[in-house]
């Protein structure tokens, strides 16, 4: 029996309405029912594409078996493997030049892949990075053991408010790449240009992990860009990196083959048992993305739901945004109270009236709201409320 075809048949759903007499006392809930999830990552997923895993995880595509049992070799998956890189593909625009692949270990295993792969075996070698957030200084301190690492830019003196630019910025004399992370998810700021490579043959790498395919991009820029699934594109388990093709063939060859970009792309990233079901997942998240109007669609509307909260912040006395106006983001919102202990009130309160997973990063206390693709305009509207009620109360 041929499988049918694998992705969703998802179509748009209609304008969201803004919620009307909400108060405290009303629990705030999806329109599948449940409650509005901010989490930073693993973070939200779309309800159609829940329904549709579901389904599959009991009878995947009418084969009589569930997608957490099909083999990674079988037609079931030979079909799901290839219909997710392709739309991913077609959805994000990625060019012929460059290779998707699907990777394990997180964006945390690529932090030592890449100096690992494109910095030379005797440590002469040196790469830029920009240091603007927890996990971008994380991926320095991974980049030390495999050459030598200049700092173009950094704001951790001001607490990573606000991304450096322009005369801030000073590169070393000849960097094999320069590398930055687009969008901060702790501290909640965002690259919102592209940042320019400081000569011919310097590599532009990007962590993408918590904004890609959140709009538009332009990879022709991009030697390697690497994003672990659970914001935008499923659940955890899966990495995407999309490189440049030639550019594999440049990596080290004298490392383990398991940690060469080149065995992925040689073996349809399944060069021993990859994580199916992920990959399943990101499947049905392009499709997703694709039905609901694509990249364009989605810029909008992410900067529309932003507007809401970040609206709030902007006319209050009360909370506090810690990113400057300048590098917002637009997928993580933070701000907090006058005091821990309202913070904590906050969180709790809001969990009580369905909104979930506000609580700031341990790194640095507060509130955040993660507003990915999925996350519905109700959300940000029954938050911006939330928000209006609860310093009504407290302030």
């Amino acid at each position: 029996m041929t499988p049918k075809q694998m992705t969703p048949k998802v179509t748009p759903p209609p304008a969201a309405a803004t919620p009307t007499g909400w108060s405290a006392a009303h629990v705030a809930k999806t329109e599948g029912g449940r409650a509005f999830n901010y989490s930073a990552g693993p973070g939200c997923m779309p309800e159609p594409v829940l329904s549709q895993i579901r389904q599959d995880v009991w009878d995947c595509g009418t084969s009589g078996v569930g997608i957490l049992e099909h083999s990674h070799r079988g037609p079931v998956f030979d079909r799901i493997l290839h219909e997710a890189e392709q739309t991913f593909r077609e959805v994000g625009s990625i060019p012929a030049t460059h290779r998707i692949l699907f990777m394990t270990g997180g964006s945390t295993s690529q932090n030592f892949m890449v100096p690992m792969n494109f910095l030379p075996a005797d440590g002469t070698g040196t790469a830029d990075y920009f240091d603007t957030g927890y996990w971008a200084h994380q991926t320095i301190e991974h980049a030390r053991s495999f050459g030598q690492i200049h700092v173009a830019a950094s704001s951790r003196e001001d607490g990573y408010a606000h991304i450096p630019s322009g005369e801030t910025v000073k590169h070393s004399e000849r960097p094999r790449y320069l590398h930055y992370t687009s969008n901060n998810t702790i501290f909640g700021t965002q690259f919102h240009a592209t940042p320019a490579v400081p000569m011919p043959g310097c590599e532009l790498v990007c962590d993408m992990c918590s904004d890609i395919l959140s709009r538009p991009t332009d990879w022709s820029r991009f030697g390697l860009v690497y994003a672990s699934a659970q914001k935008n594109l499923g659940p955890a388990g899966v990495t995407i990196v999309i490189v440049r093709e030639d550019l594999l063939e440049r990596g080290r060859r004298d490392i383990p083959s398991m940690l060469q970009y080149r065995t992925f792309a040689s073996s349809e990233s399944r060069p021993n048992t990859p994580p199916v079901f992920p990959i399943y997942c990101v499947g049905l998240m392009v499709a997703w993305i694709k039905a609901r109007g694509g990249l364009g669609y989605f810029e909008k509307f992410n900067a529309e739901k932003a507007a809401i909260v970040y609206g709030v912040l902007d006319q209050s006395d009360f909370y506090t945004a810690h990113a400057r106006p300048d590098s917002r983001s637009l997928m993580n919102v933070t701000f907090r109270t006058p005091s821990p202990d309202l913070d904590d009130r906050f969180c709790a309160h809001a969990a009580q009236a369905g909104l979930d997973g506000l609580r700031g990063h341990r790194a640095t206390g507060g509130m955040r709201a993660s507003l990915y693709n999925a996350m519905p305009l109700e959300g940000s509207v029954a938050l911006a409320e939330f928000m209006q009620e609860f310093e009504r109360k407290n302030g």
